[in-house]
């Protein structure tokens, strides 16, 4: 049996855009492959008002730790995306040369304003990262099944 492709999913601080792609993404590609998150600077919590934004669409982080990404230095990594520039300017060279991809996106954690107005910006933030994983989730099935039906076919 082949190992799960593994998507490793990484910000500054691991509270907020990293935990939310990774939980868009992991429910977009269901069982076809394993999805983590880590930062470069990890924040130790994962922020309240992420975990609130993705409850609303369905999907539970509540359970997420923030990780530190040389955690994942050692492990087979199929796929690297940064979705803060710090973070892509951080980034390690991972073994296996994996593919990577730089989608930045608006730090939700430091928004201002009223408890509605920070919640507006998650929102906003939380729908942003769903079209581009959701899409990216699509596309990385797509592929997976070409794969299995090009192997099965030539097998």
């Amino acid at each position: 049996m082949s190992r799960l492709p593994h998507i490793l999913i990484l910000c500054t601080g691991n509270s907020c855009r990293s935990h939310m792609a990774e939980g868009i993404l992991q429910n977009a590609l269901g069982a076809s492959a394993r999805v983590s998150s880590a930062g470069s600077d990890p924040s130790g919590y994962v922020h309240s008002v992420a975990i609130e934004v993705m409850r609303e669409i369905g999907i539970d982080i509540s359970s997420h730790t923030s990780e530190y990404m040389d955690t994942y230095l050692n492990q087979e990594v199929s796929v690297v995306i940064t979705v803060c520039d710090h973070a892509d300017q951080a980034c390690p060279t991972f073994p296996g040369n994996p593919a990577r991809y730089h989608w930045p996106f608006q730090d939700p954690a430091k928004a201002e304003g009223s408890d509605e107005e920070i919640i507006v910006v998650f929102r906003r933030v939380r729908d942003q990262i769903r079209l581009i994983f959701d899409m990216y989730g699509a596309g990385f099935v797509d592929g997976l099944t070409s794969q299995a039906a090009s192997a099965a076919s030539s097998g």
